[in-house]
């Protein structure tokens, strides 16, 4: 059975709303300091948000099309 656009519009929809739950929960956490204490800070906690931070850019490089997927 070919799926329709009816049926696109559904996966879309959902891969959507997962994203925007993705990225409500971050939101959260980053208000949260990532979950760290200032007291406990250490560089490993530095390394760990510079990794998240390198895939968010990567993800808005592609999404507004900036950075290495500049045309």
């Amino acid at each position: 059975m070919p799926k329709t656009n009816d049926t696109a519009l559904d996966a879309f929809l959902a891969a959507k709303n997962e994203i925007d739950a993705m990225l409500a929960r971050l939101v959260a956490h980053s208000a949260d300091y990532f979950g760290s204490s200032f007291e406990e800070l250490n560089w490993g906690h530095v390394g760990t948000l510079d990794h998240y931070r390198a895939c968010l850019r990567e993800i808005t490089d592609m999404a507004f099309r900036e950075g290495e997927e500049r045309e």
